[in-house]
């Protein structure tokens, strides 16, 4: 007879992280984001931030954390990189419970759903931004420049997958 196991997947494998990886992580992120453009404006097409939202949020596995996180996250995000205030917040609470809440279904350990996950969250986050700046700000955005989002979803998920796996190390089993 087999043996079920009643064990949720928050409770199977759910991360922490020593609070000084939680804060510098994402801080030292968000400075290079404030401050690489202004050297190599090229590097405007990097989100930073976003990547710990996604690594934060999907390893903690709770939906609160992850949108806590996201909007703790882009509003110091706009705070320092001269945005309007609450754009990148409120994209990065949508993402930040998004990959919370797809961490508790998916077995986001390999590689290839980090990949996927990844391009997928920051299309997502280029969209809602889009909607933003065109719906609420009434600012002059036609449209959507998809092949330049591809290309910047595709920059940043070849930055993250590393830099993932250089944050598993410093993951705690709860």
């Amino acid at each position: 007879m087999t043996t079920r196991s009643y064990t949720s997947r928050t409770e199977f494998a759910q991360y922490s992280f020593n609070p000084l990886v939680v804060v510098a992580v994402p801080f030292v992120l968000i400075l290079l984001q404030a401050l690489l453009p202004l050297r190599l404006p090229r590097l405007l097409i990097l989100d930073l931030p976003l990547i710990a939202v996604i690594f934060f949020s999907v390893s903690r596995r709770s939906p609160i954390f992850g949108t806590i996180f996201g909007c703790v996250i882009g509003l110091t995000q706009d705070a320092l990189t001269g945005q309007y205030l609450g754009i990148h917040g409120i994209a990065d609470t949508l993402v930040g419970y998004a990959a919370s809440s797809i961490g508790l279904q998916v077995d986001v350990e390999n590689i290839l759903t980090r990949l996927l996950m990844s391009f997928g969250f920051l299309l997502l986050e280029s969209g809602v931004i889009f909607a933003i700046e065109r719906y609420l700000l009434r600012l002059p955005v036609d449209r959507l420049r998809w092949v330049h989002e591809l290309i910047r979803a595709g920059v940043n998920t070849a930055i993250a997958i590393p830099l993932f796996l250089f944050l598993d190390r410093f993951k705690e089993r709860d």
